[in-house]
């Protein structure tokens, strides 16, 4: 999939975190990208979906400025691999890298292609519970509100704008339906069920040229449950 959107830095964005897997490529102006709902092939997808996007955009990557990856939340084998795989890439390349959240990726989703201003954007965290956060367009870019959260559906609270329509995004609203009972404006957007690699190179963008890149060792998964601790690959402190 080919789209054209105004990008400065040459970005490669990849994300494994939930069923989907997904890679797409910012170069002079254009948005190259791949998408599939695939859960458990991830690690044998995403890098053919790499190579993929480089070819449709005829580059190498050696014309990456960055590498934009999905930090979280979301599954926890999804993150390990989409952390890992950045790690390898970045390191070989000496890259900087900036992480995304998944909740801000879906956001940015809603805002981009369906012009929401309120989004509230949940993921099924299994153990009854769920990923969620809040966000406002501010701008045409996603903005969280608060902090994103697990926690038990029941203990979801808005802080959004009731007389306003509010956007809800994810696997969380298929999961927990009673989550429709926050608020009579909530309209659940199906279009947008995963994070995509897409929206995240506008999140990246913005957040590269506001200093937030860092050096692959300073790479940091967001799990949001303290029960899983991220491992770097063996000879990196």
């Amino acid at each position: 999939m080919t789209t054209t959107q105004s990008h400065s830095a040459c970005i490669l964005a990849l994300d494994t975190c939930t069923e989907a897997c997904s890679a797409a490529l910012s170069y002079q102006g254009q948005v190259f990208s791949q998408m599939a709902d695939a859960p458990r092939e991830h690690s044998q997808r995403l890098l053919p979906m790499v190579d993929s996007v480089l070819k449709q955009a005829g580059i190498g990557l050696d014309k990456l400025d960055a590498i934009a990856y999905g930090r979280g939340p979301g599954s926890f084998t999804g993150i390990r691999i989409c952390t890992s795989m950045t790690q390898g890439l970045a390191l070989g390349l000496d890259l900087p890298v900036i992480g995304i959240s998944t909740l801000a990726a879906m956001a940015q989703m809603a805002i981009t292609e369906h012009q929401a201003e309120q989004v509230l954007c949940t993921i099924d965290a299994r153990m009854g519970e769920v990923y969620w956060g809040q966000f406002v367009a501010v701008d045409g870019i996603a903005t969280l509100i608060g902090e994103e959260v697990v926690s038990a559906p029941t203990e979801v609270k808005l802080a959004l704008n009731l007389e306003q329509p509010i956007v809800g995004c994810g696997t969380g609203f298929d999961a927990y339906p009673d989550l429709l009972a926050l608020g009579a404006g909530i309209l659940v957007l199906n279009a947008v069920k995963y994070p995509d690699a897409r929206a995240m190179l506008k999140l990246a963008d913005v957040g590269i040229k506001a200093g937030f890149g860092t050096a692959v060792d300073e790479l940091e998964p967001v799990y949001l449950r303290d029960t899983v601790t991220w491992k770097k690959l063996p000879g990196r402190e």
